[in-house]
């Protein structure tokens, strides 16, 4: 028998709920932890069972109705904050709200639609801002460009 299969049933053994075969005596007797885990169910087990149930207060039941009566005549105040769920007006907003804000939010930039424009040469004034435009971001992030300063030419003015 292995230690796992005991270890099932030890609860069973501890409990006498259970009777150990000579195979599962065998390997406790081979296997020290198996052993030693089952004197331990034993001892807890043997705590249980002296455990006496402390007896309740001569006035539990008496103030148990007395908080049940107050329970019960307090009015009903709804399910915390989804008090309002009940009223409809407010459900009915709160679903039109979310209907136009998904619409809003799946649509993004596909309501912007944009005209066939005529093709325009490259090198034109036109055609340079279209490319600018088009590019702007990789520009912008081009910090390159922004590091780059034209010097004067000094031996020019000596």
């Amino acid at each position: 028998m292995k230690c796992h299969e005991i270890r099932e049933i030890m609860p069973g053994l501890a409990a006498g709920l259970e009777t150990t075969t000579p195979e599962m005596e065998t390997h406790l007797k081979a296997c020290l932890q198996c052993a030693e885990e089952l004197t331990d169910f034993r001892r807890t087990m043997e705590l249980l069972d002296e455990w006496q149930v402390p007896e309740p207060s001569p006035y539990f039941d008496t103030r148990l109705n007395a908080r049940l009566r107050e329970e019960m005549a307090k009015p009903a105040t709804g399910m915390g904050w989804l008090h309002w769920f009940r009223r409809p007006a407010l459900a009915v907003s709160l679903a039109v709200m979310m209907a136009v804000g998904i619409t809003v939010f799946h649509s993004g930039d596909s309501s912007v639609t944009h005209q066939p424009m005529a093709s325009i040469e490259p090198g034109t004034a036109v055609g340079d801002l279209q490319v600018l435009d088009k590019n702007n971001e990789l520009y912008s992030n081009f910090d390159v460009l922004d590091d780059l300063q034209v010097q004067p030419d000094v031996s020019a003015n000596q």
